[in-house]
């Protein structure tokens, strides 16, 4: 089974340093909705790893971000694809928790509930957490320079590490599995 993993913020919606707080708040990035529609249809499962510190911040709770990620899951199936889950970390930074990328909980989550391994799997992410717990499970690191990515890809040392300019354009890449 082919599996790619993307994050969120950065990657699927247009991210804040105050959070995306609620489903009015919560846009997503030009193509990105067709591009995880994209996915699906050419024979891969889409799950999501997203670190929500605003939870434990307090400045949204479970139901605003299941609304959240209702929109989201409504407006791929508009499109024609399916999202296979999402996951998330509703920890504080500072909380010891093995889920908050850069650790790989999240993506051991995805493996156990897709009976699947994540090795050599592309997980889509816009910052060093994401390429971080992507090498931490041998996943396959994918940068798209939204959200953060082109702050991060300018920091970039090692060559491991494939760089699009957006979701659409990895997405568009792929050959059908």
């Amino acid at each position: 089974m082919q599996i790619v993993v993307l994050d969120r913020d950065g990657v699927i919606n247009v991210d804040s340093a105050g959070y995306i707080k609620s489903a009015q708040e919560w846009q997503p990035l030009p193509g990105s909705i067709s591009a995880i529609a994209n996915l699906f249809k050419k024979g891969y499962r889409v799950y999501i790893a997203t670190n929500q510190a605003g939870l434990a911040r307090g400045l949204f709770d479970l139901l605003a971000l299941e609304q959240m990620h209702n929109k989201l899951i409504g407006l791929v199936e508009r499109e024609g694809g399916q999202i296979a889950g999402i996951f998330f970390c509703p920890h504080h930074p500072d909380e010891a928790c093995g889920c908050r990328k850069p650790k790989p909980g999240l993506l051991r989550q995805i493996e156990v509930a897709s009976k699947t391994s994540l090795e050599d799997q592309p997980f889509v992410g816009d910052s060093f957490k994401d390429i971080e717990a992507a090498r931490a499970i041998g996943a396959k690191p994918i940068l798209v320079r939204t959200g953060n990515g082109r702050e991060t890809e300018s920091l970039l040392t090692e060559r491991d590490v494939e760089v699009f300019d957006d979701l659409s354009a990895f997405v568009n890449q792929l050959a059908p599995v």
